[in-house]
Order: C-alpha cells, then sequence, then structure tokens
C-alpha cells in the first residue's frame, strides 16, 4: 500500500491534518536560526503523521466538533520528532526517510539540544489544553518512552533477548504514544471510559503491528523504500523479532553467527543472516504476529458508532501490515 492509499485513509480528516501542521510549524519556530533549521529539515522532511492522524481521527470518531485536538496532535507530532532526533544520535543513523538524519548534518549536540527544544514545546502546548487528565496520559507516555529507549540501549548487542522483552521494549517505545494519542482523542471529545479503554487498546496494537513490520523490513526492504539501510537494526546490535526467531529455529552454527553479529554490531555476515532469517520464515512469523496486532486494534474499535472517522482507523491499522515501507 503506498501513499496515494494513504491519502484516501486520511481522507475524513484532511481539513484537520492541513491545520495541524500550520499548528506545527508555528509551534516549533523559533527565533533561534538553528532551531528553526533543524526544525524545517525533520519537520518538513515527509513522515506519515500516522500519531496526530490516530489522535484527530479518535477525537472526530468520538464526535468531537471543535478545535483543540489540532493543538495537542501537533504536541503529539513534536513528541514524536524529539524522539527521531533523539534516537538518530543514539543510534548513530545516517539515513531517515532516505535523507541525511539532523546528527549526519548538523552534529549530534546541535541534534539532541533541538530535540530537547521539541520536548519542551510538545508540553507547552499538552499544558494549553488545561485538562489534566490530558496531561497526565500525554507525560506519562513521554515517560515511558524515554524508559523505553534506556531498555532498548541496556539491550544492545545482547543476543539473548527474549520474544516476551521484545514485546516489551517495543510496546513502550513505539506503541506508547500511538496508545497515548488514540487516549488524548477520547479524552478531548469527553468519551465514555469504555470509549476510552477501546482506543487506548486500539494504539497499543496499532503500534505494535507498525513496529513489527519496520522490523521486519530491515532485512527485506530497499534504502529506497525504506529511507535507511538493510540491516541497520543489526549494525546497531539491536536483537529484533526477525533475528529473535531466526535464532531459535536455525542450526546451532547458524544461530551462533547471529549471536556474535548482534554481539559485534556487525554486518560482516549479512548473506548468511539473510539465508537464516530466509530458511526459518522468521520475516513471515513476524508478519504473521504483525497481522493479529492489526487485527486486534480493528476489534477494538467495535466499541465505536459506524463512522467514516472509525472506518479510515480500521484502513490504518490495515495499512500498518500491508505496507512495503
Amino acid at each position: 500500500m503506498h501513499n496515494l492509499e494513504m491519502i484516501d485513509i486520511l481522507a475524513p480528516i484532511e481539513d484537520d491534518m492541513r491545520r495541524m501542521d500550520a499548528v506545527l510549524r508555528r509551534a516549533t519556530g523559533s527565533v533561534v536560526p538553528l532551531v528553526g533549521e533543524i526544525n524545517q529539515h525533520i519537520v518538513g522532511g515527509g513522515g506519515k503523521r500516522l500519531r496526530p492522524a490516530v489522535l484527530l481521527l479518535a477525537a472526530r470518531a468520538c464526535g468531537y466538533a471543535g478545535d483543540e485536538h489540532l493543538r495537542l496532535a501537533a504536541a503529539v507530532e513534536a513528541v514524536h520528532t524529539a524522539t527521531l532526533l533523539h534516537d538518530d544520535v543514539v543510534d548513530r543513523s545516517r539515513l531517515r526517510r532516505g535523507r541525511p538524519t539532523a546528527n549526519q548534518v548538523w552534529g549530534n549536540e546541535a541534534s539532541v539540544l533541538v530535540g530537547d527544544f521539541m520536548y519542551s514545546r510538545a508540553t507547552q502546548m499538552i499544558v494549553e489544553s488545561e485538562r489534566l487528565d490530558i496531561v497526565a496520559v500525554l507525560s506519562t507516555a513521554a515517560n515511558d518512552i524515554a524508559e523505553g529507549e534506556v531498555v532498548q540501549l541496556t539491550n544492545r548487542h545482547n543476543p539473548g533477548l527474549t520474544e516476551h522483552q521484545y514485546f516489551d521494549v517495543i510496546r513502550n517505545k513505539t506503541a506508547r504514544l500511538f496508545e497515548a494519542s488514540a487516549q488524548a482523542g477520547a479524552l478531548i471529545a469527553h468519551a465514555s471510559k469504555s470509549r476510552e479503554r477501546a482506543l487506548a487498546r486500539y494504539g497499543v496494537h496499532l503500534g505494535n503491528a507498525f513496529q513489527l513490520i519496520d522490523d521486519a523490513l530491515d532485512f527485506t526492504g530497499s534504502v529506497d523504500a525504506i529511507g535507511k539501510n538493510l540491516g541497520d537494526d543489526l549494525a546497531d546490535g539491536k536483537a529484533t523479532l526477525p533475528l529473535i526467531h531466526a535464532m531459535r529455529e536455525s542450526t546451532h552454527d547458524e544461530a551462533e553467527y547471529i549471536r556474535q553479529a548482534i554481539r559485534k554490531g556487525s554486518l560482516d555476515r549479512l548473506p548468511d543472516i539473510l539465508s537464516a532469517i530466509e530458511s526459518t520464515g522468521a520475516i513471515e512469523y513476524t508478519a504473521r504476529l504483525a497481522a493479529h496486532e492489526s487485527e486486534q486494534a480493528i476489534d477494538a474499535l467495535s466499541a465505536l458508532d459506524e463512522s467514516p472517522f472509525r472506518a479510515s482507523l480500521a484502513a490504518l491499522a490495515r495499512f500498518a501490515v500491508q505496507r512495503d515501507r
């Protein structure tokens, strides 16, 4: 599924997305030229704006008719942007969305500091909602994401990471912000507790599905399609699900050189590792779990009334597992 279909999925909130983007650009402007340059590079660098889209769709699906959700959606994207700036420094990434990362262009120090600026600006926007329940949901999520990143860092070069531990990592690192976005959309609309819980559940499963497919694409995509280099996660020493499954199901020798590659963060045996991934059906296994997450996300939406917004949330869950980037 490509970008044209993404445009179709988000058609019911096309105006909201356009206005949210304007709010985001205004809010992340700065009198400091370097802040503006880096923000323009990353905010203007494409990206699907999925997390704010989830918040906007959730709010509208719950009958919200105001425009306070625009600022909250912009805040969510600012949080996400901050995590990208920091992640790329931690991971020493050179490419994101097919373009040089901010740390490649301006250096680590500038990227970290502008990431801090984005976090603090997001906090300002969230507080402006004057809704303590929403402040609690989004600030707790931001904290959990930071903890998830630290856990991922401490597990780098650890070939003993279990599937259960892997899911704990992606729950905080990726799914948490989707969960908080969907929940904040319900809260701004004063939805019932049951709908709020259902949307939060939707967000978790949607985020899991996205991350699972991302981790599969790291071994099957191309730089043109996924915007980063093949095997980047392995080069960082990350034990993602395709590798965990391949180690579990492959021969002793194959498992050992996957373990060594994770320990060293080395791509020296990448062709052999790709072969082990293929022979053990690791990509298919990861895709199956992603499909299950997508189905659970769609199931959670049964708590909402039928509407174009609910249909778009369901389509987004299907998009998560059908994409090739």
